[in-house]
C-alpha cells in the first residue's frame, strides 16, 4: 500500500505489510506534510486465490483513540487467482473544516 501527494505524484509513505488479518489493527505514521496536500491518492496491491463477490476495504483514522474519519471503499467482483491495483483519489476537506495541526501532538 502507498499513499502519494496527488497533485505531485510524490510518495509519502509505503508499507508492504500484510494488511489481510482483518481482526489486526494495522498503524501507518504519515508524515505530516500529508496535511498540506490538496488530495491524496492511495494504491493498495493485492492477490486472492478465491473468488470474492463483493470486496470493499474499511478504514478508519483514529486521534486519541476516536474515530477521526472512516470510509468504506466498494472494490466489487475479484477474479479468482488474480493480482490487483486498486487506487483511490482523497480530497482534502475545504479550510473551515479542516483540524488545526497542533491537535494532532
Amino acid at each position: 500500500m502507498c499513499i502519494r501527494d496527488a497533485d505531485s505524484g510524490e510518495l509519502l509513505w509505503q508499507s508492504t505489510d500484510d494488511l489481510a488479518d482483518s481482526s489486526k489493527e494495522h498503524e501507518a505514521r504519515v508524515p505530516k506534510k500529508i496535511l498540506k496536500c490538496r488530495a491524496i491518492s492511495k494504491e493498495i496491491n493485492f492477490t486472492s486465490q478465491e473468488q470474492i463477490e463483493n470486496f470493499r476495504l474499511e478504514q478508519r483514522i483514529y486521534l486519541k483513540g476516536s474515530i477521526l474519519e472512516e470510509w468504506s471503499f466498494e472494490f466489487g467482483f475479484v477474479i479468482p487467482g488474480s493480482t490487483n491495483t486498486w487506487e483511490n483519489m482523497i480530497e482534502a476537506a475545504s479550510e473551515p473544516q479542516m483540524l488545526p495541526a497542533s491537535l494532532l501532538k
